[in-house]
């Protein structure tokens, strides 16, 4: 074995004891917001009886009336300037700065200061959760009351109807054309409920999830000396390696164990493992 090889595999082992023993101090807020958070959408349904809307790659938050909480429960350092004016209820949005920013927009909340960063972002509110009525109440309490905030930070993601499968594609397809990475549906009728539900569906030109960084498995070949894969779990405890799609970059410095990442994949194996799973991002709320 060369000497290179062997610092690189040293390195490795070095870097993974490192990630192992990592941990995270993090302020929590007192609750962590009960969520209503999308089903995947499925050809069939009536289109007709849900509002659309571009699905925004931002940071999911909850404005609690005085502070803005992650979908993990830390609360966010936003300075006073960027949610004074904003309404003392409850608002569900995205921390946003543009299509294909998340990075710069995760790289902005995470801060543990307040800092000028923030004048880039808008919390785009698509939800009222404390509102008892359907959503298409919710949409005309959205849009009056986000017309008389004395605020510019902040905005209401645009609902439209549609009247067919094929005006929901084009809709789509306009949305990718733009660079945008998919539409949520809300169902008209529906009352704000927490949980998973097919009262809200996402539609996107390929499945994606959420895992947890569990473990790492060594390069070979032209990785030698770095990370392979990263070992994850899903949330219902799947667990499998997930390596392509992950830069020279990522693969010298991969994402820190414990941490959430996104990947993509083209359905289900018969056990329920994701098949050809690519890595997207790491989706870190953590503050640095």
């Amino acid at each position: 074995m060369g000497c290179d090889r062997l610092f690189g595999y040293i390195g490795l082992a070095l870097l993974l004891m490192f990630l192992g023993g990592v941990s995270w101090s993090i302020a929590e807020a007192k609750d962590k917001p009960s969520l209503m958070l999308a089903e995947v959408y499925r050809q069939g349904i009536d289109v007709s009886q849900y509002w659309v809307s571009e699905k925004l790659d931002g940071i999911r938050a909850r404005w609690d009336g005085q502070h803005l909480i992650s979908r993990g429960g830390h609360v966010f350092t936003a300075p006073a300037w960027f949610t004074e004016g904003f309404p003392a209820v409850p608002l569900d949005g995205e921390l946003w700065l543009g299509r294909g920013r998340y990075e710069e927009t995760s790289s902005i909340v995470r801060k543990h200061q307040p800092h000028e960063g923030w004048r880039s972002l808008r919390l785009m509110v698509f939800d009222l959760p404390d509102h008892g009525g359907p959503f298409d109440q919710r949409v005309v309490v959205m849009r009056r009351m986000i017309k008389q905030a004395d605020s510019s930070y902040l905005a209401m993601i645009e609902q439209q109807m549609v009247t067919s499968e094929d005006d929901l594609q084009r809709r789509l397809a306009d949305v990718l054309d733009r660079g945008g990475e998919g539409l949520i549906l809300h169902r008209k009728a529906a009352r704000y409920a927490r949980g998973r539900t097919h009262d809200v569906l996402k539609l996107k030109p390929f499945l994606d999830a959420e895992a947890t960084v569990i473990g790492y498995r060594p390069g070979k070949g032209k990785f030698a000396g770095q990370v392979g894969s990263l070992k994850v779990r899903t949330d219902q405890g799947v667990v499998f390696y997930v390596g392509s799609g992950l830069t020279n970059e990522q693969r010298s410095n991969p994402p820190p164990l414990h941490s959430r990442i996104t990947f993509r994949y083209q359905g289900l194996t018969k056990y329920g493992v994701p098949r050809f799973p690519v890595f997207l991002r790491i989706r870190n709320e953590h503050p640095e």
